[in-house]
This record gives structure tokens, sequence and C-alpha cells, in this order.
């Protein structure tokens, strides 16, 4: 029976330290200082590749904080422990807070002290109006005030006034839109869904059909990817403005988009993509990421077939746009898998859009397309694309080339339209390059609602610093010889700051009723 005792006030006093508004500050302040690291460490879920090479440049250190789960922040356990508790601490102080309120708000105003003289306010003075005149008008000036109307024992009338509830209600309204928000939060990382795709500017089309369609996709823990909301877009170009330093100014994305009855009729709707100007279509939004370029080439083999590919390359060098990347091509015409394999094409080299050449080693001076060329190695071989494993769009597998099994034939700059010619005959030719746009594609159904409630954080908030919790008393006491002695009292409940002035216009136009009258 003791244990049990004990187990019950163990539960009871830790509930109560829960659910303490102290505790609810002090888990806030944990929540934001625990959201520090997913602003200053690249985030698995947002980056992979930039975090992999985080871990990777950091060794053992970066290796630690991702066991400490530093590059999942929002889905690190620790982070959820810190939101739940949270959450159950808010409920639990605002709950109590709430029927106290309630009961305040239905609750008749105080007693008039019998000291009035004791406020931090007060004031006293004689009248010939008679108390029951002067609680009358007491109550006229009082106006707008919740105001109870009393008789003491000794004949004196007292109006007890009190104003300033809403200042409470603005605490409840902020502290409750917090806690909807936190909720609105926790629902949207069940249904909300984030997609990247890179879309090649030359009339490309992608359609939010299913996850193949996106080149990496984070879903939340209730979607699947099989109801995504359907839309087409049609990235026609890409244009970007560049500042004297060779500082990207404005990117523009010319795209068309189709989405319900349009994808019915083919209708396709124009509109300018701009950073931090996303699409809006079917409650997802679409943004501008990032954009690259896509070197075009055309390998022409020895029986006259040829073969054109346009594929993004991988930006090494921001500031100048210097790109890697690389195209492979399975020889036309060649039915035996053995045969086939052998003589496979490779095209793996830099793109430069501004060449600059230090020898033969080719660099970039500037963003903008001005004289662009390429620095390709073409391979010829088993590029393993019948192995069954993935493979990266921008490189090949260095094992092959190690092992043997696919050789370099050729290493060549190129500029627009120039070709070189292999031992065989095939033929390589850069035709040109064309920009591609970083797509993101998020759904987030809770969106609106953390609208509504940070506007109603922000707004009970103001209530709660503007209105000040304030009481007025009056009491008219016969004197015995026709006057009627009038002391009145003020208190502020919150801060006394600017009611003092209040105070002294309310009674000095109270008295200024009351005539005629001695000095007060």
């Amino acid at each position: 029976m003791t244990r049990l005792r004990r187990l019950s006030a163990f539960l009871r006093n830790t509930w109560r330290g829960l659910t303490s508004m102290r505790t609810a500050l002090i888990l806030l302040f944990l929540l934001a200082i625990a959201a520090l690291p997913g602003a200053l460490l690249p985030q698995r879920s947002l980056n992979p590749p930039r975090t992999a090479d985080y871990i990777a440049r950091h060794g053992w250190w970066g290796e630690l904080l991702d066991r400490l789960q530093f590059f999942d922040i929002y889905a690190s356990v620790w982070f959820s422990a810190i939101y739940l508790m949270l959450f159950i601490s808010l409920v639990g102080c605002l709950l109590p807070r709430m029927v106290e309120y309630a009961r305040s708000f239905r609750a008749r105003p105080v007693l008039t002290p019998r000291n009035l003289s004791r406020m931090p306010h007060h004031v006293t003075g004689e009248t010939a109006t008679d108390p029951d005149e002067v609680v009358a008008k007491a109550g006229a000036r009082l106006k707008g005030w919740r105001t109870e109307v009393r008789e003491e024992a000794d004949g004196s009338r007292t109006i007890s006034a009190e104003r300033g509830y809403l200042r409470e209600l603005g605490n409840l309204v902020f502290h409750f839109a917090m806690l909807g928000m936190i909720v609105a939060l926790a629902v949207g990382k069940l249904y909300n869904y984030e997609g990247q795709v890179i879309v090649v500017a030359n009339g490309s089309q992608f359609c939010n059909s299913g996850t193949a369609s996106f080149d990496s996709f984070r879903p939340g823990l209730r979607v699947d990817g099989t109801d995504l909301n359907p839309f087409c877009l049609r990235v026609n170009e890409l244009d970007v403005d560049y500042l004297d330093n060779g500082q990207a100014d404005q990117f523009t994305v010319k795209m068309e988009h189709q989405a319900g009855e349009d994808l019915d009729n083919g209708t396709w709707r124009p509109y300018d993509l701009r950073v931090n100007h996303p699409l809006r279509i079917v409650g997802d939004r679409v943004y501008l990421l990032g954009h690259g370029y896509a070197p075009t080439f055309t390998v022409t083999f020895p029986n006259g077939e040829q073969r054109t590919q346009t594929l993004q390359w991988r930006t090494v060098d921001d500031l100048t746009l210097l790109s890697q990347g690389a195209l492979k091509f399975d020889p036309p015409g060649i039915t035996d898998s053995a045969e086939r394999r052998q003589k496979q094409i490779a095209i793996t080299g830099l793109f430069a859009p501004t060449a600059i050449y230090d020898g033969t080693l080719l660099s970039s001076s500037h963003p903008e397309l001005r004289d662009p060329a390429v620095a390709v190695d073409v391979l010829r071989g088993d590029l393993g694309l019948e192995s069954g494993s993935g493979q990266s769009i921008f490189d090949i597998d260095q094992a092959l080339v190690d092992s043997g099994r696919l050789n370099r034939v050729a290493r060549e700059n190129l500029t627009v339209g120039e070709e070189l010619t292999l031992d065989d005959g095939t033929r390589v030719r850069f035709d040109g390059v064309d920009r591609w746009g970083y797509l993101q594609v998020s759904h987030d159904p809770s969106q609106v609602w953390v609208l509504v409630f940070s506007i109603a954080m922000f707004l009970g908030l103001g209530l709660s610093l503007v209105v000040k919790r304030r009481r007025f008393w009056v009491r008219a006491t016969p004197s015995g010889d026709g006057f009627t002695v009038v002391t009145v009292g003020g208190l502020a409940r919150t801060d006394q700051a600017g009611y003092g002035e209040e105070f002294s216009r309310t009674a000095s136009t109270l008295f200024t009723l009351l005539s005629p009258r001695r000095s007060p």
C-alpha cells in the first residue's frame, strides 16, 4: 500500500511539473535550441549528396553527428520527444486555465475593500448627492466595465468595477494557437510529400503521376505515392540574368502547366516560374531550386545509324557552372549481347559555358553561355547496363575501367558543332547545350492551418500585451450632515504603468458629475 501511495505521489508530482507553464516555456526553448542544427548542418532529407560529403569530410566527428541523428533533426528521436512533451505540457496547463478563465468570466466583481485608502490609487471627497445617485452616476461613468452594485450594513452603497478580461483571453488564444500549430505541423508531416526532379528546358515534360516521375521523393508517413494530385508541366525555356561579376540576379522558367479538365482537353496554360514565387496548382506548389546545363551529343555508328542524347550534367563549380557528366549509348543493330557489351559507348568529361584553357586543360570563367565547350573522354566496352544494378547518370562505373572491360579510346576538347572520329569510324559530335531546371513539388495540407494559427498567435499576443487588467471601486457613505462621503480606489492587477493616469481621469470625471461638492 505504501508503495502504491509513493508511486501515486510520484506520478502526481511528475504530472504537475510537466503541465506547469514554466515547464512548457522550458520545453519551447529546448525545441528552438534543438532546431538550430537543422539550419546549420545539411539535412539528409533535403540534400543527401551534400550530407554524405559533409560526413566524409569531417571523419569521426561527422559519423558521430550522424549516429546522433543531427542530419535528420526533425525525424530524430530526441527532437520528437521534446515535441511530444511540449504538446502534453501545453494541453495539461491550458485546459485548467481555460476552465478557470470561464469561471472568472462568469463570476461577479469582487467585494469593495473596507479601506480603499490602502489601494495604490485612491481619492476621497464629499458631495451633496445622495448615495443612490452617486452609485447611479458612477455606473454611467463606468459604462463598458463589468460592474456590481452592493449595499453594506451601515447604509453605504458600493459599486465594484472590473475591466481587462481580454488580456487573459489573448493569453489563452496565443497558447491554444501555438498548440494548434503543433498539431497542424504534425498532421502535415503525416500527409505531406516533397519530390525533386530535373527537367531539361527544351520542351521536356514532367507529370505528377507517381513516385517514379521524380529523381528523389520524400513522402509523409501516410503517403504511399499512389494518389498524388495529377498535373503536368512543360518546361520550354530557362532564362538567367547575371550581374557583371558573374553572380546570378534573376531566374525565370518559362513553362506551361495543365491540371483538371486541361488534362483531358490538352490545354496548356503559360506561367513564369521564379525563385520564391512558386506555381500553385491543385493544392501543390512547384518551386525552382536550381539550374544547370545539359549538353547534347550525337553518335554516328559505323553503319550510319545515329543516336542523340541530351542529359543534365552535374555542376561542380557553383560560381562558373563548370559541369561534369556522362552519356551512355548502346550500339544499334547488334542482337548478340556479348558483342553489344564490347561496343557500348560512353562520353564523359567537363562542360564549360565560357571556356578558358590552361594548355589543353578546360575550365570556365563565367556561368553564362558565351563560349561553350566540352572536354570529353570517349570510352568503349561494357558499361554494365545489363548487370541489373543501378547506375549514376553522372558517372560511369570506375570498377569496369579498372578491370579493363571499359577502355578509353579518345580524349579531345570540342566546341559546338565539332566532332571526333574513333578508330572504328564511329563519330561523336557536340551539338550544343540546353539548360535544366531543378524543380521541387511540395504538398502540405496543413499549410493554411499553420497560417491561421500564426495569425491567431499574433492577435492573441497583441491582446495580452496591450490590454491591462484593472479594478475600480466606489463607496458612497452618508455622513449624517446632509453630505455623502465618496471614496474611490483603483488597482491594476497586472502592470501598473499608465493606470494612474486612467484612474485620475475616471475619478476626476466622477467627482465633476457629483457637484456641488466639497474638495475631494
